[in-house]
Order: structure tokens, then sequence, then C-alpha cells
């Protein structure tokens, strides 16, 4: 059923299917890597950039947020991260010239993939109000645009700063401070779409909304439960954590609805033997339903409670809060629930509970398969409650293991990316700057959209990302976006959120991680400037691009909020903007003065590999919550509900594709081949839906509001998911996740867990 896409824009709706594969890595993604590099950068620069990624005076991948090891490969990057660079680091360029081509009511037509291979940005753009192209516009001009709507708005409340998890820490710190200093916390993040869950819960039970291991502890670790997670796809360097713990002796359990070739075979591509033989990484796999999750840790739990010695008293008594009132919920949990919740067997629940129970070191990892949910945040509690049973927090190679997509979605937390700041850290932020920064809690993604919809937001400022793809509800979202007076989209590539444009629009082109980036200081000479980045794991290092700029028009993010906010400011503001972009050294020493951990953060940094966030729970098992100790809850447990001749749908990435950028057209892991609208149906609920391999259906989510929500022309591939589920790619989902049916607690759009019907296409 292939439709004719815009010229150029290759068809994406007849994939090839074949079998799916049962090993990641080796030969084929050296293969795939290389070629895509030298696609995009040529044979010399491949070599010249990639040999730099993730190395100690290199610069840090802008692909996901996994840490480095401290001895590392001259190839420490994986096929995922060479595609993120190559697209940054690519020869193509987007000229004045090619917006003059195309006008936005055609690049509006176009896919993302197409949108993605134009190449690099390379001036300032400008859309007037009821102009038709993107124009060029100087630097100057851009930001007084920007200054007009902002003196215009009624409150700055009016206004939204958006964040990408791509921004340093140094501009993430100038970004909060100017929007603190406007007058808001309308700071949404991309931790709003996947681990605001995971924060929430963690702040409410041990203390810190982060992860409590390093790599040590996973190579330590006696059993390693990875729930919800494809890391073949979307973290592949763990794939060498994991086979290294293997290697030690640890066990691996797959928690996931759908088989993950990385999880079954690794072929490490670093060794001969790993390239040939591999290493098989699962011992055990639940397929589970989705969103049965936390039944599943609920029953383990109370299996746990029942078992003589199993539970660590002393640790319990010593360190933790709420046991009872946790035991009494967890003892009544139903066998027969949790099997209707699950999918699972009773046998492969109690062969997972004895793997348990002969670990005395378990670290649980886990990624969107957790956090998109309605009940996400009890279910990652009970992930707690399980782990806080037999002191596996605060202990070497054991804890909770949130693995974060985007390189510094941490990090840009950390620094003050947050719509709901702690009152400590804006007591901080009065003490060195010397303004009162707003208390009233902002904007998360999904109030922003609202907002933006209803008239009561009206500038719209992206400092990095591909807000309108990644949001869920498209068609409100890109409504809401239109709404606005101005939109305005700092950006190294072109994406969909740049032909989504407000009355009036601008994209500024910035500086990638890959590029040298030189300020002029105050004795006028050029002085090469890095930044920083926050890993998965809490480690902080620099990052230090070595390419030439694709432009001599880009400038760094840093400088973009500092001339931004002298402009916007004006002399009303006695921060220092001009000093702070000549030289960003002096950002991280107000960042020391401001943020607990980073104390003589510019002699830390220097030191190769950075330095370590102290966490207290993995420090020194002191929790800092508002018990003073470790938390266990009781929820009542929750799965979704199926409808008869209904599929539970997740949204999820192909390989060929990192969040919302799409590299190419395969995902060859689950044999999907030159296509993106598929959608992958268990063979028997194919048969019981009559739907026959490779017939074409239209996707309509169902949700209380009754609003029909429709993902038009979609191949069914019999896929092995586990029944009652279906699973198919973002963006082009996202228009089926209604924009209010979200995590209660975080907010988090519920992705993974949709209502679907399967309609036969009109054209099939």
């Amino acid at each position: 059923m292939a439709t004719k896409p815009p010229k150029g824009d290759p068809v994406q709706d007849a994939p090839q299917v074949t079998e799916p594969k049962h090993a990641a890595a080796g030969l084929p993604a050296i293969g795939h890597t290389l070629r895509i590099a030298q696609q995009q950068m040529g044979v010399k620069r491949t070599a010249l950039t990639l040999l730099r990624v993730n190395q100690k005076d290199g610069f840090d991948c802008p692909g996901c947020a996994w840490p480095e090891p401290e001895h590392r490969h001259a190839a420490e990057f994986c096929e995922n991260g060479a595609k993120a660079v190559a697209e940054e680091a690519t020869l193509r360029r987007i000229t004045p010239e090619f917006f003059a081509a195309h006008p936005v009511a055609d690049l509006a037509t176009r896919s993302g993939y197409w949108l993605g291979q134009q190449g690099r940005l390379t001036h300032p753009m400008y859309v007037p109000e009821g102009g038709t192209h993107y124009e060029p516009v100087t630097w100057e001009r851009a930001f007084d645009i920007i200054a007009e709507e902002i003196a215009a708005l009624g409150s700055p409340d009016e206004a939204v700063f958006y964040t990408s998890g791509r921004t340093s820490n140094e501009a993430a710190f100038l970004y909060q401070l100017f929007a603190r200093e406007l007058g808001t916390n309308n700071l949404p993040d991309c931790s709003n779409m996947c681990h605001e869950s995971s924060g929430s819960a963690l702040s409410e039970t041990i203390g810190i909304g982060k992860g409590s291991v390093l790599l040590d502890d996973l190579y330590q670790a006696d059993l390693i439960i990875v729930a919800g997670q494809n890391p073949g796809t979307n973290h592949p360097r763990m794939l060498s954590a994991l086979e290294k713990a293997k290697a030690n002796g640890a066990k691996i359990i797959s928690v996931n609805p759908l088989p993950e070739a990385g999880l079954e075979r690794f072929k490490n591509p670093q060794t001969p033997q790993g390239m040939v033989k591999g290493a098989a990484l699962t011992d055990l796999f639940l397929q589970i339903r989705i969103g049965g999750d936390q039944a599943l840790f609920r029953l383990l739990n109370k299996l746990i409670l029942q078992t003589d010695g199993a539970v660590d008293e002393a640790f319990v008594r010593e360190h933790t809060h709420g046991y009872e009132e946790f035991a009494e919920a967890a003892r009544a949990a139903d066998w027969d629930e949790t099997l209707t919740a699950t999918g699972l067997s009773r046998q492969e629940i109690e062969e997972a509970l004895a793997m348990v129970l002969a670990s005395k070191r378990t670290i649980v990892c886990w990624a969107m398969g957790l956090t998109q949910h309605k009940h996400s945040v009890p279910t990652i509690r009970e992930v707690v409650n399980f782990l806080l049973l037999r002191g596996n927090i605060g202990r070497p190679g054991a804890g909770v293991c949130p693995v974060r997509g985007h390189s510094n979605v941490q990090g840009d937390r950390t620094m003050g990316i947050f719509e709901r700041p702690a009152p400590a850290f804006l007591d901080a932020l009065e003490k060195e700057f010397g303004f009162a920064p707003p208390r009233e809690h902002g904007f998360d993604v999904v109030r922003a959209i609202r907002a933006l919809r209803d008239g009561e937001a009206k500038v719209f400022f992206a400092m990095g990302g591909n807000f309108v793809s990644a949001s869920p509800d498209t068609e409100v979202t890109e409504a809401a976006m239109r709404r606005a007076r101005l939109t305005v989209h700092v950006s190294t590539k072109l994406n969909r959120s740049h032909a989504v444009t407000g009355a009036r629009a601008l994209i500024l082109p910035t500086l990638g991680r890959t590029e040298r980036d030189l300020q002029v200081g105050p004795n006028g000479k050029s002085t090469e400037q890095f930044v920083t980045v926050e890993d998965s794991m809490g480690m902080v290092h620099a990052s230090r691009g070595r390419l030439e700029p694709a432009s001599g028009q880009l400038l760094s993010e840093p400088a973009i909020v500092c001339r931004l906010a002298r402009r916007v400011l004006g002399e009303s503001s006695r921060t220092p903007w001009e000093e702070f972009e000549k030289d960003y050294a002096t950002i991280r020493d107000r960042i020391a003065r401001v943020i607990p951990g980073f104390e003589d953060f510019n002699a830390r940094v220097a030191r190769p590999g950075g330095f370590t966030l102290p966490h207290a729970p993995r420090d020194e098992r002191r929790f800092p919550t508002a018990t003073g100790k470790a938390n266990f809850t009781a929820a009542p447990v929750e799965y979704p509900e199926l409808p008869e001749g209904r599929l539970l749908l997740q949204t999820l990435r192909s390989h060929d594709q990192y969040n919302t950028t799409i590299y190419g057209l395969d995902d060859r892991y689950r044999g999907i081949r030159n296509g993106r609208r598929v959608v992958l149906v268990n063979p028997e609920d194919a048969d019981r839906l009559r739907l026959a391999d490779g017939s074409y259906v239209d996707l309509v989510s169902e949700w209380k509001d009754g609003v029909e929500r429709r993902a038009p022309g979609f191949r069914v591939v019999r896929y092995p998911t586990a029944r009652g589920c279906a699973a198919a790619y973002y963006p082009e989902t996202n228009v089926l996740v209604p924009l209010d049916a979200t995590a209660d607690t975080s907010n988090t759009p519920a992705s993974k867990s949709v209502v679907v019907r399967l309609e036969q296409s009109a054209t099939d």
C-alpha cells in the first residue's frame, strides 16, 4: 500500500520483512556504522571524528547517556552513537537558498527522515508574520524579535522555555538562570516525557531522583534485572557492561513484552571472539504483558516475605520506614491476578524468585517500558520495595539503575532545568545572583502544550530537541504550537518542529558537540572553550569538540543564552552575561557555589575522566527523605485492562533511530527493512482479529474522552510479542497518545500502554 511521498522523500510504508535476529552488534554493526559515517562525513573525517568520541580528551557522544568505563577502547562508541556523530559532523549543509526553494508548507509535507538528511543549518532564519518561507536574518535582529515578543507578554509566565537533553551543563545553568531572572519557572524538558516517573518515585523513596549504581556495581552484581528496556538499540554500550558482568558470574533476567536481540546474544565488535561467537546474556526471559511489571514485583515481594531468612531485617530496621504497611499490601498479592496482569506462568515467576533468593547483590535497570504508563510511579516504587527488602541499596553491586536516554538529560535537571524547583535551589540562586526567583511552579511538557492550546502561553523557545515530534497527541500539539505568537528553535539540524510555526518563527543554528568552540576573551584573543555533561550514573566530565564549525554564522548554546539575556533583560540584570559568554570557566565557578556536589568544579573537571557526584543512599546509606529513611510504599496493584477485540500498543524506536531522529529506514534486528509504518502483532492475536500478514490497517486509539485518534496505513507484521500486545514506531504513533493520558504524579505521557483497535485501511 505504498503511498507516493514528495519528490526525493523515500516510501516508508512498504517495508520488506524477514525473521527477527537473535544476536546484536558484530560485523554487521561495524559495516553499517562505517557506511553511514562515510556517506555523511567522508573517509578521513570519519576516522578523525569517531576516534575522539567518548575519549577523556575528546567530546561526549551526542547520543545516549550511558557512562564510559575508566579504561576505554580506541573506538569507544556504538553503532547508534556513530550515527549520531555522523549526522552532526556531516558535510551536507542547509543554506538560505534551500529555504528559498522550500516554503514552510512544503517542509510540513516531508518526513522526519528527509528533513534530517538535508544537513547542518548554517544561518539564523526567520518567518515573519504572514510569511511563507524562512528567510535569513542577522543574530541581532533575531534577538530583537524575541525581545519584542517577550516585552509584549502580559506576564513572564506566558513564555515557555523547553530544553533537550543534549544541552551542556553550562548552557542549561545559564538557560534556567535567564528564565528565572525573567520571572518564570516554565522550564519543561525531555525528562517530562521519559524518566520523570523515575525521578518522582526515587525522590519519594530514597530521597534522590537518580540511580544509585556505578559501572563497577554492574561488574560486581550477582543478578541484574533489565526491565522495559532494549539496550541493543537504545544503549548499545550497555551490552559491553552486561557481558563483563556475565563473565564475572552475574545472572541476567530480561523483562519485556518483546524479545530483544541484544539481550539474547551480544557479538562484541571489540574482540575477535565476540564478533564470531558472541556471548549469551539473558538467563531468563520473562515476556511480560505491557504494564504488568508492578504486579510482578509485588508478587515477588510477597514471596520474599514468605521465605525464611530472605528479608535483610537489620537493614530494614535501621534504614527504612513504612515496612509494616508495605508488607500488609504485599502479602495480599494474588497469584491469579498476577498471572492475568503479567501473562507469565507460575513456573516462570518461581524460576525468577529462585534467582532473586540466590543473589546477595541485585541491580534493577529500567527505561521507558516502566516509566510511560498511568501507574508508572507506583511500579517504580514497587521496584524500590523489592530492592529494600534484601538490603540492595547502598551496597556494592546492588541498587536502582534507571537508564537515561539523551546524553545530558540528567545534567540538565541537576543544573536546575525543572518546572518545580526545590526551595533550597532557589535560595542559592537568590544568594548568588541577587534577584528573587519566582517560587510558583511552572509548566511541564503536557501543561505547556495545554497552555499554548488555550492561549495562556504565547512564546515558545526550545533549546534543542524536536518538541513537536517528541510530544504526545500530535494534532493537538501542532495546533497548539501554531497558536503561539513566536516559536524559536535552537538547532543543529532541520526537523519537524521547524515546519510547525507560530505567527512568527526563528531557527537559531548552534554548534554541535563535535565542533570547536572559540570565544573572544577580554584581551581580544580567541580562546577554546569546553563544556561538561553528566552521564546516567552521575559522572561529570568535559566535552571538547575538534572539528571546524559547519558555518561561521553558528553560535554556541551558552553564547546564544548570554546574548538573549543581555538583549531581553537589559540593564536591569546584574548577572555578568558578557563575562559568561567569553569564559565558560566563570559559569562553572557560579555552578560550584549554587549546586551541591560541584565544589571546586573547574579543578575537578580538569582531571581526565572527570568526577562522580555524591549520592547519599549509595555512598553512606543515608536517605534524604522526609522521614530520614528509605521509604517502603504501598499502593493498589494496577495494570491496563484490554477490551475485547483490542490490543495494547507500545510506541518504540527502530534500530535506525535515536529518539525522534531517524537515521535510516531499517530495523534489522526485528527484520524490518526500508520502511517504518509497521505494527508488530502476536500471530495468535492476528488470527483472532483476522489480520493477514502484510495487510494494511489504521491504528485507532480509544480513550475515555471519546476522541478518535488515527494513524493510517500500517503494515501488519506477525511478530513474537506478548499476547494482547502490539508495537509500532514513534513519532508516527504519537498521534495516538492522548495529551491527558499521563502517569499519576509525574504527568509523563502514557505512551507505552495505548488501547487500540486495528481497522482495515481504506486503500488496502
